[in-house]
C-alpha cells in the first residue's frame, strides 16, 4: 500500500486511521454475521444495534438527555436547508437567518421558498471575515426560529460563543465543526450536520432535535421530509445509509476514547495554532482571511501576498503529500481543513512546508 498523505480537503475529509483499520478488519465479516455491514439489511438486529449505539454515543458526547432525538438522514445539509423551513416555518411567522458565509446564504435561499424570512445580521459587507456581535443581531417581530451556521468552511470563520434568544428556537448547521469542542447543546432546538467533514464518510446527515419540536408538524408535506416520521421509525422509515452510520459510530467511539470533546478542543487548538502562528509570523507573505477573533479551528483560510504563487503552492504541497489545500473556487486562495481526525503531524508538516516555501519565494 502506498504511503498515506495528509488530506486537508474540506470534505469528504480525513478519517482516523484507527477507525479505518477497524472497519477494514470487520469489512468481510461483521461480528461473525458472515457478511459485511454494507450487505446487511437495516432490519436485522446487528444493524439496529449500530443505529441505537450511534444515537446514544452522540447524545452522550453532547451531554443531552431523553428530551432529544438523534436522526440519521440523507441528502446532506443541503436538504436540511429545505426541511427546516418546510417543517417549522408557519404562516404568519418569520424565519430569521444570520448570514456568515455562502452556506448560510444557501439556507436562506431555500427558506424563502416556504415563507417569510428576515436577515437578522450579516457580515457580507466585509467578505465574511468575521462573526457578527450580539449587538448587531436584530430579530424580526415574530420569529419561528433563528438559524446560524456555526463554522464557515469557505471563509474560515467560526462562532466563538453561541447566541441565545430566550424561547425562540435556535437552529444550526454544524456540518464542519460539530464535536470539535465542548458547547452547551441544550441551547439548540435543532442541529444538523453532514457527516463528511468531522463525523465520518459522506452519505449520512445527523439531525439532533428536541422532542417537543416533533409535535404538531405539518402533514401536507412529503412523508420522507417529515422529521416526526423519521423519529417514529428510528431513522429507518426508508433504507438508511447503513455503512455510513456504522462508520460514524466508529468515529464517535474514537472521540470518546480520545477523551471526548475537551480532548478534541485541546488538540484542535494546538493544531490550528501551528498554522495561524506561521501566517502571523510571515511578515505579510501569508495573509489570513478571517479576523483573529473569528478564526475557525477547522478551516484555516489564507492568501499569499503574491497571488500568482498560490497555484504553485498548492501543486508543490500536493507533491509533498499535503493535498487539498486549494481554496474554494468562489474565493480562491488557500485553505487547510484540519478537522478532528487530522493528526498533529499533518499540521506540523504543513507549517514546515509553508516556512520553506516562503524562504524559496521571498
Amino acid at each position: 500500500m502506498m504511503e498515506r498523505i495528509f488530506n486537508f480537503s474540506a470534505g469528504p475529509a480525513t478519517i482516523p486511521l484507527t477507525v479505518l483499520k477497524e472497519a477494514q478488519a470487520e469489512l468481510l465479516n461483521y461480528k461473525n454475521s458472515g457478511m459485511s455491514v454494507i450487505e446487511m439489511s437495516h432490519r436485522t438486529k446487528p444493524y439496529e444495534a449500530i443505529n441505537v449505539e450511534a444515537e446514544a454515543n452522540m447524545k452522550e458526547l453532547l451531554g443531552l438527555g431523553d428530551d432529544y432525538r438523534v436522526l440519521f438522514l440523507q441528502g446532506g445539509a443541503s436538504l436540511q436547508f429545505s426541511m427546516v423551513p418546510m417543517n417549522f416555518l408557519r404562516e404568519g411567522r418569520t424565519a430569521d437567518y444570520i448570514l456568515t458565509g455562502a452556506w448560510s446564504e444557501k439556507a436562506l435561499k431555500e427558506a424563502k421558498l416556504f415563507g417569510a424570512t428576515h436577515v437578522a445580521a450579516t457580515t457580507a459587507e466585509g467578505n465574511y471575515r468575521r462573526i457578527p456581535s450580539m449587538e448587531e443581531i436584530q430579530l424580526s417581530e415574530n420569529p419561528a426560529y433563528v438559524h446560524i451556521t456555526s463554522n464557515n468552511t469557505i471563509f474560515g470563520t467560526q462562532w466563538q460563543e453561541f447566541p441565545s434568544f430566550a424561547n425562540i428556537p435556535l437552529m444550526a448547521d454544524m456540518s464542519s465543526d460539530i464535536l470539535c469542542k465542548p458547547f452547551d447543546a441544550t441551547k439548540f432546538a435543532l442541529i444538523y450536520a453532514g457527516a463528511q467533514k468531522n463525523l465520518g464518510p459522506a452519505g449520512v446527515t445527523v439531525v439532533i432535535m428536541r422532542k417537543d419540536l416533533l409535535e404538531g408538524l405539518p402533514t401536507a408535506i412529503p412523508t420522507l421530509l417529515r422529521y416526526d416520521i423519521h423519529a417514529k421509525n428510528n431513522s429507518m422509515y426508508n433504507t438508511p445509509p447503513t455503512f455510513s452510520v456504522y462508520m460514524l459510530n466508529l468515529v464517535l467511539r474514537w472521540i470518546k476514547d480520545q477523551g471526548g470533546l475537551p480532548a478534541m478542543e485541546r488538540n484542535n487548538r494546538k493544531k490550528a495554532a501551528l498554522i495561524y502562528d506561521t501566517i502571523d509570523q510571515s511578515k505579510g507573505f501569508y495573509q489570513g482571511h478571517a479576523d483573529k477573533d473569528s478564526r475557525s479551528l477547522m478551516n484555516v483560510t489564507f492568501r499569499i501576498a503574491n497571488n500568482d504563487l498560490e497555484s504553485i503552492f498548492a501543486v508543490e504541497a500536493a507533491k509533498a503529500g499535503l493535498d487539498g489545500l486549494k481554496g474554494h473556487r468562489s474565493v480562491g486562495g488557500l485553505r487547510a481543513s484540519i478537522y478532528n481526525a487530522m493528526p498533529n503531524e499533518g499540521c506540523q508538516a504543513l507549517r514546515e512546508f509553508m516556512i520553506e516555501f516562503q524562504k524559496r519565494n521571498s
